[in-house]
């Protein structure tokens, strides 16, 4: 497997299953309004190649998480003997900080590929295989309910 590490985020939030990525290389342009609304942003402002990418969204660009550990020249939280601090537990949006406190625990067991396998996991469709994106509730092929990785 053949892994981009752009979409490697430090904070645990694989870049490969977040939404604003999905939405922009899916050209889902409801998805797009969503996020948009979500976030108080326009919706052609949803676009990202990956949070260690020079295109980043704008949240990400802002990321005192990242700003971390390319601080501490680490690659990522997984390798911080501070985990979990301030910046995670303080994270503004509940649910990515929820999803943090359960992938950092998995990356430190797991190479870079075995992590992003998991990821991926978590995030396919277990009905017709299709990859979803971090917290999904339905499949947008077949429309299957999706379970969390919060709810395994």
């Amino acid at each position: 497997m053949s892994v981009d590490p752009n979409l490697l985020a430090p904070c645990g939030l694989y870049c490969g299953v977040c939404g604003i990525h999905y939405a922009d290389k899916h050209e889902d342009e409801v998805l797009k309004q969503k996020l948009a609304k979500s976030y108080g942003v326009e919706p052609e402002s949803i676009k990202c190649d990956g949070c260690l990418s020079d295109n980043k969204f704008a949240f990400c660009k802002l990321c005192p998480i990242r700003d971390c550990v390319i601080t501490k020249e680490i690659s990522g939280c997984h390798e911080c003997s501070e985990w979990p601090c301030d910046k995670v537990t303080n994270f503004p949006f509940e649910l990515a900080k929820k999803f943090m406190l359960k992938s950092i625990p998995a990356r430190r067991e797991r190479t870079d590929e075995e992590w992003v396998a998991w990821e991926e996991n978590n995030w396919t469709c277990g009905n017709c295989g299709a990859l979803v994106f971090r917290g999904a509730r339905r499949c947008h092929k077949c429309k299957n309910e999706i379970i969390s990785i919060l709810d395994k």
